[in-house]
């Protein structure tokens, strides 16, 4: 199938979508309200949705579609070949910035659109949770003088 929009009707749409989600939002103002702080969509190496580089923490909140979650994905059925390389490319894409943080030794967690969905409040303390988790180790690493 071929793209129905002009090449300036598709700029202007794509330059349109947003970096960043309402369920990203919500979770960092629930987090923030929970007294943690952090920066939204850094600029470090693949963009985390919340980093804390002084406990070298970065948490990615990944879309079901976007980043083919096991439970929840499914290929659209126009343009599939399309697709099926987008979306193989973006599970790469997630494996090389998971690599790139464990190689460097920083705490990564990955939650999935579909748990904020089941129970958000449970959600955002299995982060806060993880971040504790990470500032009590890097707090032992830094006392041993690693």
């Amino acid at each position: 199938m071929t793209d129905t929009h002009t090449t300036e009707q598709r700029t202007k749409n794509m330059r349109a979508i947003k970096s960043q989600s309402n369920l990203e939002n919500r979770a960092s103002k629930a987090l923030w309200k929970k007294g943690y702080r952090f920066r939204k969509n850094s600029k470090l190496f693949g963009k985390p949705d919340i980093a804390l580089q002084k406990y070298k923490v970065v948490i990615f909140i990944d879309s079901c579609f976007w980043h083919v979650c096991p439970n929840h994905s499914n290929i659209p059925k126009s343009n599939q070949d399309y697709w099926i390389k987008k979306l193989a490319r973006n599970q790469e894409r997630d494996q090389e910035v998971n690599m790139y943080y464990k190689d460097r030794g920083w705490n990564l967690l990955r939650i999935w659109e579909h748990e904020f969905k089941k129970d958000f409040d449970g959600t955002i303390d299995k982060i806060a949770t993880f971040i504790n988790q990470s500032k009590s180790t890097n707090k032992k690493k830094t006392n041993k003088g690693l």
